[in-house]
């Protein structure tokens, strides 16, 4: 199966609304592999914009650590409740009157995580097909992003960022789960079609570290929203 992404060669990319689906921005995801930066993302665009942040459930989250020591065993307990915490997010969003910024997608569950575990035999057949009828109904009730901001990231950066923020749950990861997740990524995003996407190069671009990088990321962000006005 080809993995390839049309966009690989870009160190950024977006791709705008016509101009009659145009709209008021009010709920910004962030997507990308473990280790990506999205958090540090969400962060600093919140502040920047004003904009309200919905972060990943991962400190209360009461199966994380278990799935990292044993995932065969908390697979499907993880993915539940992760869809369960998002789909809640997203309502909030869309019942809200402000712009939010999300950490993470509940697409990139659904499209990524499960299917990965079931093909690595984390998840069994009947565990997946539950999880997957229970997505398609969820979101069926629920709009995709006003804007998706992809953040690619290649499996050393991952790495030096999983490694620096010094989780030990973490701990566990493989490299092969990495790359596996990272193809994934690199396939939804190819095809993705639900509205507006902004890829940025995290790989070239420390916005946490230097201004001038945050800046170059603040530009494309600009394009998009201006935009969608």
């Amino acid at each position: 199966m080809e993995d390839r992404d049309t966009h690989s060669n870009n160190s950024s990319y977006f791709q705008p609304l016509n101009m009659k689906d145009r709209i008021k921005p009010k709920y910004i995801a962030v997507a990308g592999n473990i280790g990506a930066g999205k958090t540090t993302l969400c962060e600093k665009l919140g502040q920047h914009y004003k904009w309200d942040v919905q972060y990943e459930d991962v400190a209360d989250n009461p199966y994380l650590n278990d799935f990292y020591h044993d995932m065969n065993r908390w697979s499907f307990h993880l993915q539940i409740y992760f869809l369960n915490s998002r789909y809640r997010q997203i309502l909030d969003i869309l019942n809200g009157d402000r712009t939010i910024i999300q950490d993470r997608t509940i697409y990139e569950d659904a499209r990524i995580f499960a299917p990965n575990l079931y093909e690595m035999g984390l998840m069994s057949k009947r565990d997946f097909d539950n999880y997957d009828t229970l997505f398609e109904i969820m979101t069926g009730q629920i709009n995709a992003p006003d804007i998706l901001i992809y953040l690619r990231a290649s499996i050393s950066t991952l790495v030096s960022h999983i490694h620096s923020r010094g989780r030990d749950y973490e701990g566990n990861m493989s490299l092969d789960y990495l790359k596996r997740l990272n193809k994934k990524y690199e396939k939804w995003i190819a095809s993705y079609k639900a509205g507006p996407l902004l890829i940025i190069d995290g790989d070239n671009l420390d916005f946490h570290n230097r201004p001038e990088d945050f800046g170059q990321v603040i530009e494309l962000v600009d394009a998009q929203l201006h935009g969608l006005f």
